[in-house]
């Protein structure tokens, strides 16, 4: 039986409701509600900083109370009195919520909520947008472990995701392993039709409230295990927030279903990677999230890190596009500390020494010293008989503001890739290119010296490039206005320099091709 239900006429008293509460991202994360303190207090998984901002803010603005109470129950998880709900839902009433399924009524009056729900804000190639998310409540309001079926809500990495998507309309998308659906209301803002996949019905469950809680049409919601749900079937875009968390097949572990795929080490993402080719349509891309292993000896000894991601869609029956950005990167005790606390284990219990004993175990019998974690973009070349490009980066930094939005910059750089395949050398050289706006050069100089002995070419939007530059290639940027072709440019260079003018374009073309698709130069 169903634990959500999506009623219309309790759904649309819900979204009234919380309208006129405003309880949206720029009321509760404003100085008036819980503040950037308390807020990120909130963030490191403490809730008395934002319960105590809450209830101060009400005493100060009694208008704040609606807010206040929705904030405390759904997101905090504290119980609330009845008649508080009841004022901050006045249309859907505390009965029409328990009809929905998201609270339950307490002894003594008071009032649980049986699920998260908090608001949720973006900017995307349409435009903003915002919703209202629910998903199971987290170790925060629970205080203790999370059920191995536990539904995510929105986290770090399921934003950067949805900032990765590239932007242009398609006809059908995939959101593989939806959880709580937040990739597949994304897709649907740029896709006609979106199948929505997960092995769990609770997170079906999930989703398709939320798409229904926020209008969302268009997704087709599906139970199964990876493409199997999709057998036959192609698609424009494919997105993947998938189980990619590296357990420990041991007894006695969690196997949280929204993080861990049930195969071992890095298998489950190398499995997506191996089967998704066959899912594309000619042109078609696909985004996910991953973790990747680096084997020293033993078991891992084959595994490269990032550099396995290429081997893994070689094992497809379709040529593909591979282009791999590594963000992150720990040693197996740190990735360990990091997953264990994730499912609501504190360091300094039994439990936690016994899970971190079985991390560490795993790790060393199968040889893993290292585990990365970035996201990749693979695409099914639109023309046949194209060599596959084969791209890793490893730009560390780790998850950031830097990566919301760069979906623009992805489909630009595939763009650019396309353009590059049909320039051999000679057409390259006859093409006017001009210099990006958001580039710019660092020189530096030894005191009293005029020669730079170091030249950096710096991109401010994409990924924030910094290229080690040369006397001859920073002046071929500079020269990139688009009147004259790169060769003019290079023969110019040449005489100035007083240099051989075919060993320096052997030099500055290859680097050239690196600056048209990284998009610091535009053909």
């Amino acid at each position: 039986m169903p634990f959500l239900s999506t009623d219309a006429d309790l759904l649309a008293r819900l979204r009234s409701d919380l309208s006129s509460a405003d309880f949206t991202v720029d009321r509760l994360g404003s100085a008036d509600a819980w503040g950037a303190a308390a807020g990120a207090a909130l963030f490191r998984g403490e809730r008395v900083a934002a319960r105590r901002a809450l209830l101060r803010s009400v005493d100060r603005d009694p208008s704040l109370r609606p807010a206040a109470t929705l904030a405390l129950a759904f997101v905090l998880g504290v119980p609330q009195p009845a008649d508080d709900l009841a004022e901050a839902l006045p249309t859907l009433g505390v009965d029409g919520a328990e009809a929905l399924g998201l609270v339950e009524r307490r002894p003594g009056g008071e009032v649980a909520a049986l699920v998260d729900l908090r608001p949720y804000a973006f900017v995307d190639a349409a435009g903003e947008a915002s919703w209202w998310i629910t998903s199971d409540l987290g170790e925060l309001a629970l205080g203790g472990a999370l059920r191995e079926d536990h539904v995510l809500g929105v986290g770090g990495a399921s934003a950067t995701l949805a900032g990765l998507m590239t932007p242009g309309t398609v006809d059908r998308a995939l959101d593989l392993g939806t959880g709580c659906g937040i990739q597949a209301l994304h897709v649907a803002r740029h896709a006609r039709h979106v199948v929505a996949t997960d092995i769990s019905r609770r997170a079906l469950e999930f989703a398709a409230f939320n798409a229904a809680l926020n209008l969302v049409d268009g997704i087709e919601f599906r139970l199964g295990s990876l493409f199997e749900p999709v057998a036959g079937e192609t698609f424009d875009h494919v997105v993947s927030n998938p189980p990619f968390v590296i357990t420990p097949r041991a007894p006695g572990v969690p196997e949280y279903e929204y993080r861990d795929g049930g195969m071992v080490g890095d298998d489950l993402v190398a499995s997506v990677v191996a089967q998704v080719g066959a899912h594309l349509a000619p042109g078609g891309v696909a985004q996910l999230l991953g973790n990747w292993e680096t084997g020293g000896a033993g078991a891992a000894a084959g595994k490269r890190g990032a550099y396995s991601v290429a081997d893994w869609a070689s094992r497809g029956d379709v040529p593909l596009d591979v282009w791999v950005v590594e963000r992150e990167v720990q040693d197996p005790a740190a990735y360990a500390e990091t997953w264990i606390r994730d499912g609501g284990t504190r360091p300094g219990t039994d439990d936690f020494e016994r899970l971190y004993e079985a991390w560490l175990g795993d790790f060393e019998a199968r040889g893993v010293v290292e585990v990365g974690f970035g996201y990749v973009t693979l695409r099914r070349p639109p023309g046949g008989g194209a060599v596959p490009l084969v791209r890793t980066e490893r730009l560390l930094g780790g998850l950031g503001s830097n990566d919301v939005g760069l979906g623009a910059h992805l489909a630009a750089t595939l763009d650019a890739v396309d353009v590059l395949r049909g320039l051999d050398d000679a057409a390259l050289l006859a093409t006017r290119l001009t210099v990006a706006g958001d580039v710019t050069e660092e020189r530096h100089y030894w005191p009293g010296n005029d020669d730079p002995t170091v030249i950096t070419l710096v991109q401010g939007g994409g990924f924030a490039r910094r290229v080690d530059s040369g006397t001859a290639l920073s002046a071929l940027v500079g020269a990139c206005d688009g009147e004259l072709s790169v060769g003019a440019i290079v023969g110019a260079l040449a005489h100035l320099l007083e240099a051989d003018e075919a060993a320096l374009t052997a030099e500055l073309l290859p680097q050239v091709r690196e600056l048209v698709t990284t998009g610091m130069l535009r053909a």
